[in-house]
């Protein structure tokens, strides 16, 4: 059990409502009146409000994630303060993006484990199989950091974490079963069949408890009319399913083992567009095995927790347009991720203390690697120190990370919580983060076909780790009805890895770049990258059964030598929502989120391009029919809202209207 370390939250209203009209949008309630007193646990590993917490957090519960057609992380945390969700690929996936960095910087977790294929997946395959690896069905709450957290989690905590906390085995016995129907109302199929099940209950009366999670995804490939050619996918083919379970050994008051298990297959397939000469079929089929044993102590003083955690993902890549220059040979990959940590909590007089460690190996094996294995080991030793001054509460903490490759790098970071009141506090800190660069960036012997076929990539091996340093400072505000904050963030990141991109084919007509002479690409070190901006927050219930909430974020990601603006980085997204409670079994809710103006790179036009902002609106309903049994139901992008003519140049297509309905059984 965390040690609880939590300042009270009630008491009078001392913000004036007018603050709320600063937040312009307003973001989705859940169909229960507003839960101000969420307990997080990832900024420090110890309890905490939101108000609390030693960092910009949000939280998603299990009751939102219930109310609308959730199929991953992303579709999970889009109405989210600092959150973009980018179209990662030209047909369907997507990645998070936090206050403007790239999702290279999001890392992601469950229960505090790290999750990661990202050696498997090179090039434009971003870490939506990640996303997707992780049962919707299987979830309790949904913890998003926004800011450095590499003192405590290591590399690529640079714009964030986002930790996924799974339901626990209960001693009263639990199940259900969901059924989630969705369907485009424009466009060739795209229909999707999400189904899942859960039971959970004591297989020994407190002493062994154990649950069982089962989903499964059914999507058929979507095709419109925006796309560049008819013969391609707007969204690709999915078929995934998932199995998890856990057992937990409640070996005396004080200590428990748990062992959890978990196995996905997770197979896609889309027909792409290259360059508009060639229509390839592209397959990938992934396999992840995961494996954790845990042992927590709850001791006189302080808390211990050991755990290895195991993690296999094995990918066959079939795309045509590679297979067809290798002679039809199939790309062959396999990641296996060990982590074995440790820590410990406890108070030393007034200092809450958070000492831990952590060994991790990853191994990577491409049947196309010059080399057949590579293996990177990394150690860790952190610190953390959290204790009062008055009111002012103060956490230090540190981190030392031993890279095989690029050596040790520290990672500090201080934050201050200032009590104005139970209700009001100023907070802000300051964080140092790194990021060391994939293997397929970095190792000279791993060798990919890209460019379509037409060029091969290469790691640098004279790459240096990106580094940032991130300050925040700014306020938040809760009482029984109200919450209202605003965030102040910048980030300066040195030696940002980025991929020299040349044109290798003929120019297909006049006034485009002359064909290069080099079909080699690699990465390299861009010196330079500032992201600064604010977010404006805010939730007030204005009866029992109405809610509002709001939030708008602004963020300006720039090269500082060139000026240029970071690609894929809308300067504004809003969100506006409000839910109501009809009558006490029908829950009514509308969501409308604006997102701003950004660039794309275009690889027909070789160039960078600004494509419009898009608004898009969602209504949903949810119905309990029985004590048992909920219904529900609404229409995504009500308005049937389209991007502009640049967007759907390089086939980032919105869906259009989509009507969904569902059901879920408990007892």
């Amino acid at each position: 059990m965390p040690i609880v370390r939590n300042r009270g939250i009630s008491g009078p209203r001392h913000l004036s409502l007018t603050i709320l009209a600063s937040l312009l949008p307003i973001a989705a309630l859940a169909d229960e009146p507003l839960a101000l007193q969420q307990q997080v646990i990832t900024a420090t590993q110890t309890a905490h409000s939101e108000l609390s917490a030693p960092a910009s957090v949000s939280v998603v519960t299990r009751e939102e994630l219930e109310r609308m057609p959730v199929y991953n992380l992303a579709d999970a945390v889009k109405y989210l303060p600092g959150v973009h969700i980018n179209p990662s690929s030209a047909y369907g996936r997507k990645e998070i993006k936090l206050r403007g960095m790239d999702s290279d910087y999001t890392l992601l977790l469950v229960n505090g484990r790290r999750v990661n294929s990202r050696e498997a997946l090179t090039s434009n395959y971003a870490n939506d199989f990640d996303l997707s690896s992780i049962p919707m069905a299987a979830i309790e709450r949904i913890e998003v950091i926004r800011g450095p957290m590499s003192s405590l989690y290591g590399a690529d905590a640079i714009g964030g974490v986002v930790n996924v906390i799974l339901r626990q085995p209960t001693d009263k016995t639990e199940a259900g079963i969901a059924y989630v129907y969705e369907h485009p109302t424009e466009g060739d199929s795209g229909d999707s069949h999400k189904t899942s099940g859960y039971v959970s209950g004591a297989l020994i009366d407190n002493k062994l408890l154990g649950n069982l999670i089962v989903e499964g995804t059914d999507q058929a490939a979507w095709g419109s009319d925006q796309t560049t050619s008819p013969r391609i996918d707007a969204a690709e083919k999915r078929q995934n399913g998932s199995v998890y379970g856990t057992l937990s050994w409640l070996l005396d008051e004080r200590q428990s083992i748990d062992l959890d298990m978990s196995y996905r297959e997770d197979d896609r397939k889309a027909t792409w567009n290259n360059s508009g000469f060639a229509f390839p079929t592209n397959i990938q089929e992934m396999e992840r095995s995961a494996f954790g044993l845990t042992h927590n102590g709850a001791w006189d003083g302080f808390n211990s927790r050991i755990r290895y955690y195991y993690e296999d993902v094995d990918l066959k890549d079939d795309s045509e347009v590679m297979t067809n220059l290798r002679g039809g040979r199939v790309s062959d990959v396999s990641q296996t991720n060990h982590t074995l940590d440790g820590q410990v909590n406890a108070f030393l007089g007034s200092h809450l203390l958070t000492l831990g460690s952590e060994f991790r190996r990853t191994e990577l094996s491409h049947s196309n690697n010059l080399v057949s294995e590579i293996k990177v080991d990394q150690k860790a030793l952190y610190l953390q120190d959290e204790f009062s001054l008055g009111q002012l509460d103060i956490t230090l903490g540190a981190r030392w990370d031993d890279h095989d490759t690029y050596g040790n790098e520290f990672s500090p970071r201080a934050y201050g919580v200032y009590n104005l009141s139970n209700n009001w506090v100023i907070k802000g800190g300051v964080g140092k983060s790194f990021k060391a660069p994939s293997i397929a960036q970095s190792d000279p012997t791993y060798v990919e076909i890209a460019c379509r076929g037409y060029c091969v990539t290469i790691g640098n091996e004279n790459l240096k780790p990106e580094t940032a340093t991130s300050y925040e400072l700014g306020a938040l505000y809760q009482d029984e009805r109200l919450q209202a904050g605003v965030m102040f963030f910048q980030t300066d990141i040195e030696d940002m890895i980025n991929t020299e991109t040349t044109r290798l084919l003929p120019p297909p007509g006049p006034g485009l770049p002359p064909v290069a002479e080099d079909p080699v690409l690699t990465t390299y070190n861009q010196p330079h990258v500032r992201v600064k901006g604010y977010e404006l927050q805010g939730r007030y219930l204005l009866t029992e059964a109405v809610g509002l909430r709001a939030n708008y974020t602004y963020s300006d990601a720039n090269d500082r030598d060139t000026d240029e603006a970071i690609r894929n980085s809308p300067q504004h997204v809003a969100n506006i929502g409000v839910d109501w409670q009809a009558i006490p079994k029908l829950g009514l809710n509308l969501d409308y989120q604006y997102t701003g103006s950004q660039y794309v790179y275009d690889v027909a036009r070789s160039g960078t391009f600004e494509t419009g902002a898009f608004h898009t609106v969602n209504v949903g309903a949810r119905y309990q029919a029985t004590s048992h049994l909920t219904l529900n139901g609404g229409l995504n992008n009500l308005t049937n809202e389209k991007r502009d003519e640049v967007a759907q140049a390089v086939d980032n297509i919105l869906m259009g209207r989509t009507l969904f309905v569902g059901f879920s059984y408990d007892i």
